[in-house]
């Protein structure tokens, strides 16, 4: 049990939590984006990241200090707090970007943590070995061998109340991702980063980065605090939070606006090509594309930056009003129109759903049916699995319309795309309140199909009638033969 990890709200398998960090004395609220500061170059400064842009918790690199003279004696002296100016919690990378940029850094976690606890971090980082993601089995299993002996030395290290992240590894292969949080989470350590993700969402790889993360979360517990290590675009936070990450660090916010790139949620614009913008942050409102082409570099640089670090935590801040208000896959859904890639990646996100179920709560204020894949969220099958639940009379109809006045059936429930059948006293209860379009796709009806194939199997003496509005034939496809089906269109209602 991780008593400094509360989780307070769930929607999908998002959560708002409240991560204690006892060195610096701070609760940081989770989701959160930790901005990556950069010791040798501060595109913004740390303090203006918390009092301007709401950081709670920012990310620097232990092993570029270290390995910088001209500050390295610096931080030891004054402290890692005092040196970057900011009062909120500090996590610190170990080196491990660098491992896997260069292939070896002249570190072990020994003697990185033991570097970590003097400069005064937060939240320390083992030296892990991030391996890539299209490497074979073979390699795959050396270093996730390499990374979980890390962790058992992270684990005999002296660390006081620094907190020390696990990070869980295994490339491509679901069943090493598993393995590796289920190794994590039997540690005592108290953050799990999913690491080695950047070459997979730099090459919008968002259904690959979906797999692996719902790889690690299997083998997770519940209260174990995610880090998604990389992800800062304002683009995909939606979709890693419905995947139950919690922590996200970004160094997107510096790096695109160093190459003239402004961020969107759904996608990323250049400066170079651009008329208008269409924010209302402080930079958008007070300047324009032309403003910051025509100034000067390090100027349009900076104010990049801000923009991108504003948009990014607006929609942190979206998402968590989302999860509060039970429509964080309904966000999701949105941002999955911005990109193919995104829409990939909430594909396979929902070929998780009966994972998503588990911490999804049963009743929500609302359900919109926007998209042909929200007939696989997680409420429709939770829906489809209860229908064994239900008692059935001898002889049943069900219909899409109102009941006929008059009929010869033992009682008339209701059929809704996507949900299927159910009784009319539960019309009023969710997710059945549900707002469903009037020209129900196919999806929609196939999954109600799939509801009247739950029903009848369920009850195999009921004799059931089916009356639809001109389901398509892959939805009546799926009908067990031994139901009665009219088009209500054929009988005039």
């Amino acid at each position: 049990m991780r008593d400094h990890f509360e989780i307070r709200d769930h929607d999908a398998a998002g959560r708002i939590g409240r991560l204690e960090v006892p060195r610096a004395d701070v609760t940081v609220e989770t989701p959160a984006l930790l901005p990556v500061v950069n010791p040798n170059v501060l595109t913004v400064e740390p303090e203006r990241l918390r009092t301007e842009f709401g950081a709670e918790m920012l990310i620097t690199n232990s092993y570029i200090i270290r390995s910088t003279d001209r500050i390295r004696d610096r931080v030891l002296s004054e402290g890692l707090h005092d040196f970057l100016d900011f009062d909120g919690a500090i996590m610190t990378d170990s080196g491990s970007f660098q491992l896997a940029e260069y292939g070896d850094i002249d570190v072990t976690t020994a003697e990185i943590l033991e570097f970590q606890r003097r400069i005064g971090s937060d939240v320390a980082t083992p030296v892990d070995v991030p391996t890539p993601p299209d490497v074979d089995r073979d390699r795959a299993e050396r270093e996730l061998e390499t990374t979980e002996r890390a962790l058992a030395d992270a684990e005999a290290a002296e660390t006081g109340e620094m907190l020390v992240n696990a990070p869980v590894q295994g490339s491509k292969y679901p069943d090493l991702r598993e393995a590796a949080g289920r190794h994590a989470a039997g540690t005592d350590l108290d953050v799990f980063p999913v690491g080695a993700m950047v070459p997979l969402m730099n090459a919008y790889r968002y259904a690959d980065v979906v797999e692996a993360v719902m790889a690690a979360k299997r083998g997770l517990d519940p209260d174990c605090p995610v880090h998604l290590f990389g992800a800062g675009h304002p683009m995909m936070l939606a979709l890693a939070v419905a995947m139950g990450c919690d922590l996200f660090d970004s160094a997107a916010y510096a790096l695109m606006a160093r190459d003239g790139r402004y961020l969107t949620v759904s996608g990323t614009e250049h400066l170079e090509e651009m008329s208008y913008f269409p924010c209302s942050c402080p930079v958008c409102a007070d300047h324009t594309p032309a403003d910051l082409r025509e100034g000067d570099d390090d100027r349009a640089e900076r104010l990049l930056a801000e923009h991108n670090l504003h948009v990014t935590f607006e929609e942190i801040r979206r998402i968590k009003a989302a999860i509060r208000d039970g429509t964080l896959l309904e966000l999701v859904d949105r941002r999955a129109r911005g990109h193919p890639a995104m829409l990939d990646g909430y594909r396979a996100l929902l070929d998780h759903a009966d994972q998503l179920e588990a911490t999804d709560p049963v009743s929500k204020d609302a359900f919109f049916y926007t998209s042909h894949e929200a007939a696989r969220r997680p409420e429709v099958g939770r829906h489809h699995d209860r229908l064994a639940w239900l008692e059935t009379p001898d002889d049943l109809l069900l219909t899409e319309s109102k009941p006929p006045s008059s009929h010869d059936h033992d009682a008339v429930w209701r059929v809704k795309p996507p949900f299927g059948p159910f009784p009319r006293a539960l019309s009023e209860t969710y997710p059945l309140t549900a707002e469903v379009p009037e020209r129900v796709d196919a999806a929609a009806q196939t999954a109600a199909a799939e509801g009247v194939r739950r029903l009848v199997e369920a009850n195999p003496e009921t004799a059931i009638t089916l009356g639809h509005d001109g389901w398509a034939e892959t939805a009546l496809d799926r009908v067990p033969d031994r139901v009665a089906v009219d088009d209500l269109r054929d009988l005039g209602r």
